[in-house]
């Protein structure tokens, strides 16, 4: 089943996928595309991150894929859902997207066996984590304006029960600039699949249901410009839409 979440007259409700972009609440109604607001389709918990957990996008970047997962903590006022905007500040020399398949954790677990860690996860969704280059100390360590900037991480708008996806380790991920496709991988070539990412974190801390593992980017990544449309899909998963805006209309939009 696809699962979701959006604003809707004052209140934040659960929706299921009708045929189209309209969405059906709880009661059975069918609310249509432009009357809502999309939400995450989880209420986010801990949200990490992966560096370079693809070996092509290592290679594209000129480093040595990592031994060990690289990975980084992500604060909520990242994220935000399908349909919104995100702000390219000004001045900038280049700002790219990041599709990445969103592992949702669902049942709370300490110290995971890699064979038992699927029965810890609720479901799966895209995300496409905006990075800004200008803003890198180094790949191996991203800081804080990187990774941190409010609205830099949109997500959804669907999960997708764990269940319903048959193999998460061999989907396509597409990216489209303007309907133009600039990336095009698989989740084949995760360096750390998403049972040895399970286990290593949950090794030295506590997974919650609600936590989202972000698991990286294959090659192919290609600046964004103010008024570029993005999508980030996942086959199987759903399809995630995005646009960039400048300062002015972002902080226009928010004050």
């Amino acid at each position: 089943m696809k699962r979701g979440r959006i604003a809707y007259n004052g209140a934040i409700l659960d929706v299921t996928e009708t045929p189209g972009e309209a969405v059906r609440l709880a009661d059975g109604r069918v609310v249509a595309e432009g009357a809502f607001t999309w939400l995450p389709p989880v209420e986010v918990g801990t949200v990490f991150a992966l560096g370079l957990n693809y070996a092509d996008h290592a290679r594209e970047l000129a480093f040595k894929a990592p031994e060990t997962p690289l990975v980084f903590l992500k604060g909520p006022n990242t994220i935000v859902g399908h349909k919104a905007r995100t702000r390219r500040p000004d001045g900038v020399a280049y700002m790219h997207y990041e599709c990445e398949l969103a592992v949702v954790i669902g049942k709370k677990g300490f110290q995971i066996a890699k064979e038992n860690a699927f029965d810890h996860v609720a479901g799966y969704t895209v995300a496409n984590d905006y990075a800004i280059r200008d803003y890198l100390e180094n790949y191996y360590r991203p800081n804080l304006r990187v990774k941190n900037r409010d609205g830099c991480t949109p997500l959804g708008p669907w999960l997708i029960d764990r269940d319903d996806v048959s193999n998460p380790l061999a989907l396509k991920l597409t990216t489209r600039i303007n309907g133009v496709t600039t990336q095009s991988g698989t989740t084949a070539d995760m360096i750390f699949d998403i049972p040895t990412l399970i286990a290593y974190l949950s090794s030295f801390m506590t997974l919650n249901p609600g936590d989202v593992i972000l698991t990286g980017t294959p090659e192919g990544l290609a600046d964004t410009k103010p008024g570029d449309v993005i999508e980030t899909e996942i086959e199987n998963i759903c399809r995630l839409v995005n646009t960039i805006v400048d300062d002015a209309t972002y902080f226009a939009s928010t004050n």
